[in-house]
């Protein structure tokens, strides 16, 4: 198990090509960030102070590859506290991040013909396992990502770098305006049951495609889930 670690960090870029959505990098001003892809973090805006409690924070999954000396994560300005960070953060801010949390592919799982499915932001997990090299170890996995338009979809750089690690890599990107919402049932019809589902998204997904997977005859343990929150 991966130890816990407090990262003072700084903000050396913030991206906010989309109205109310950010991606930030941030680099450690200590030791070299350590996780494994797919793991998520603490972010703290205020000052942490070793003689009292760890501050107000919320989780980000890094969307990075662990090989990367920055750490990206993108977030939505939905909440208190990502509100908080779109008012008050900018390049050269200094925050705390608690890193690493999680295990969503060290979990055992199947490597062939694995199923990603992402809602909105939820491709970010992915995004920090399909990035690294270790992602070549994986055949012919399959990318269901569903956005609400394609101003929305913000990782194509990443996909590419993806598809350049693993050509096997299928990538079906649906887009809810011109498309609809992502249908489990197809996605389920299109591969077999023996594969392994991995769920990134809001909760309310992750909870229905879950069950859904389960009850047309999915393995509860080839169902892996991104729902820390």
């Amino acid at each position: 198990m991966a130890i816990v670690k407090k990262y003072p960090s700084k903000i050396v870029s913030i991206q906010n090509s989309i109205e109310g959505v950010y991606t930030l990098e941030l680099e450690s001003m200590g030791k070299p960030f350590k996780y494994d892809a797919g793991q998520f973090l603490h972010f703290a805006i205020d000052e942490y102070d070793p003689s009292t409690q760890w501050p107000d924070s919320r989780c980000f999954s890094m969307q990075s590859s662990p090989d990367e000396k920055h750490i990206r994560i993108t977030y939505a300005a939905k909440g208190q506290f990502t509100k908080r960070m779109e008012l008050e953060l900018e390049p050269g801010s200094e925050v705390t991040l608690k890193l690493p949390y999680g295990d969503l592919f060290t979990q055992e799982h199947n490597k062939a013909n694995t199923v990603f499915i992402a809602g909105g932001t939820g491709i970010t997990p992915y995004l920090s396992l399909f990035t690294d090299t270790s992602f070549a170890m994986y055949t012919k996995p399959i990318l269901y990502a569903g956005f609400r338009d394609k101003g929305m979809n913000l990782y194509q750089s990443e996909l590419e770098i993806a598809q350049k690690i693993n050509s096997g890599l299928e990538i079906h990107l649906v887009y809810q305006d011109k498309d609809g919402i992502l249908d489990i049932e197809k996605i389920l019809n299109e591969n077999t049951l023996n594969s392994s589902f991995f769920i990134s998204g809001p909760p309310v997904m992750i909870k229905s495609f879950k069950q859904t997977l389960i009850n047309k005859g999915v393995p509860e343990n080839h169902v892996l889930t991104d729902d820390w929150e």
